[in-house]
């Protein structure tokens, strides 16, 4: 099994992966945080940039920032001004560095769901 971080994004209010939506890993490194990568889900509901970076996963804190509101937006959903989740910041812990950390999303403009998988 790879070890690193993978992320998989479904939107389930329409049952679908959520091709295009914009989000961004970073890690806490003292009192700031780190990009480790950026970049969109892909047709098969992953960010792929992700891929190349297994080796840039080291023990510590991480966050994972979806741009919610863009993404339903651009699916050309009315949503509030401001919307009930515009930028979704996800925080954990990543202990064991050997191992994977599989991160599924299951979202919608009013929600979300996460655990962790893949170990």
């Amino acid at each position: 099994m790879n070890r690193g971080i993978s992320i998989h994004i479904v939107d389930v209010a329409s049952g679908c992966v959520a091709e295009g939506l914009a989000l961004s890993l970073l890690r806490l490194d003292g009192e700031q945080w780190v990009p480790v990568c950026a970049g969109r889900i892909g047709a098969d509901g992953l960010l792929g940039e992700l891929a190349g970076c297994a080796g840039d996963c080291v023990a510590g804190v991480y966050e994972v920032r979806l741009e919610v509101a863009a993404f339903y937006r651009q699916q050309g959903m009315a949503l509030p001004e401001p919307a009930f989740l515009d930028v979704l910041l996800y925080r954990f812990g990543l202990a064991d560095t050997a191992q994977h950390y599989h991160l599924p999303f299951k979202l919608t403009a009013w929600g979300v769901s996460c655990f962790r998988g893949g170990a």
